[in-house]
């Protein structure tokens, strides 16, 4: 049976990998962000190698778009059974330094975000008595030094998770949350480039204290997607899966 799943974030980096890896397996997708050159770019690559995708620029922290965004998805994909929470931003500083500005941004597009499109996915799951709810936290959700946004954003999708997990799971959906190690990325990439970081230097220092000894790359978090959205994964629920090379401390 063909499927149709959301990916938020999915311009670049492990939103663009998740979504050319879940049309590999099938299903039509639909790639949501704000970046339209980028969005432009992943349908491109989706849609050469044979898959069936809808690129709609959305902002997850505003609820018309969202609702426009998933009505419209339904209309020309079919209804989505599948969500991938993926969008996120950073806005890194000490806490002394971080302005509300800062807090507010990075609670708007994880928390919010994800609120939202569950919410209004979550009636086409219900309807199918079938559906996989997939966010994307991070091992900084265990805490990390100039990210007390971002680590009290990532730790909240996991009781997000946590919660959809329980109140859904009577209706067949299931709920859980993917937690990246580092990935080399567009987004890594900046942030060392504003810490003033070679990034070939940065990889490498932290290939050195992971116990497989290499950085992770957006087809290691799009592996596990792939099996979270599967049939598989069925009686995997309320969950959280740390793609990190080794234990997160």
């Amino acid at each position: 049976m063909s499927r149709t799943a959301i990916v938020t974030g999915a311009a670049r980096g492990i939103g663009a990998a998740v979504a050319a890896r879940l049309a590999r397996d099938g299903m039509a997708v639909a790639l949501l962000d704000l970046d339209e050159d980028g969005l432009a770019q992943a349908s491109a690559a989706i849609n050469a190698a044979g898959g069936r995708c809808l690129a709609l620029r959305t902002d997850v922290t505003d609820e018309a778009q969202v609702e426009t965004a998933v009505a419209d998805v339904a209309g020309q994909l079919g209804a989505p059974t599948v969500l991938v929470n993926n969008a996120g931003i950073l806005r890194d500083n000490l806490l002394f330094k971080m302005t509300l500005a800062d807090w507010e941004s990075v609670m708007g597009v994880h928390l919010r975000g994800a609120f939202l499109m569950t919410r209004a996915v979550q009636s086409h799951m219900v309807s199918a008595k079938w559906g996989r709810v997939i966010s994307l936290s991070s091992v900084s959700a265990l805490g990390n030094r100039g990210q007390a946004n971002y680590s009290a954003a990532k730790a909240g999708l996991q009781g997000f998770t946590r919660t959809v997990a329980i109140e859904l799971g009577p209706f067949g959906v299931t709920a859980n949350a993917i937690a990246p190690g580092f990935i080399a990325s567009e987004m890594t990439k900046a942030t060392a480039a504003r810490m003033g970081i070679d990034f070939e230097e940065f990889t490498s220092a932290v290939a050195g204290q992971t116990p497989l000894r290499r950085v992770g790359v957006p087809d290691d978090v799009a592996n596990v997607a792939s099996f979270l959205a599967s049939e598989e994964s069925g009686f995997v629920s309320g969950q959280v899966i740390y793609v990190a090379g080794g234990p997160a401390s």
